[in-house]
């Protein structure tokens, strides 16, 4: 069973610097059993391209404009909105004109492992392919 989570602010972990845009592993499956936690904030125009992974992924907006697309769908995110992908659905996300802020949840443990190689890449999107492949990512 797994063991209850109070994570103030000052207690998060170092975001996870990703191709100009920034994710913290608020909570990893091995804490939860099941699913995964993340704060995704960007500035304009940041955020990755098309792509689809294995697990669900929800989006909650915060603060700011996330403009997202998801299958055929295409909006622009404000605070309060929330986007549901299921697995295996091309989307793609970009933060607003004065950037955003959203809490992002995922179905599986996957997620994490993957961010946390993908920000060792040094930002390197020609290097995203492949290390995203890896942990059953594909870009579209």
């Amino acid at each position: 069973m797994p063991e209850p989570i109070f994570l103030a602010q000052e207690d998060r972990p170092e975001p996870l610097p990703l191709a100009g845009f920034e994710i913290t592993v608020l909570a990893e499956q091995s804490k939860t059993e099941g699913y995964e936690i993340f704060l995704q904030t960007g500035p304009a125009d940041t955020g990755p391209g098309p792509h689809a992974h294995p697990w669900d992924e929800s989006f909650y907006v915060v603060s700011g404009t996330v403009l997202c697309g998801v299958g055929d769908q295409e909006s622009l995110a404000t605070p309060g909105t929330l986007v549901h992908v299921p697995a295996n659905t091309t989307h793609w996300y970009k933060f607003g004109e004065d950037g955003g802020e959203m809490v992002s949840m995922t179905s599986a443990g996957n997620a994490s492992s993957m961010y946390a190689d993908l920000s060792q890449s040094d930002s390197d999107r020609s290097k995203f392919g492949a290390i995203a492949g890896k942990h059953g990512q594909e870009y579209r």
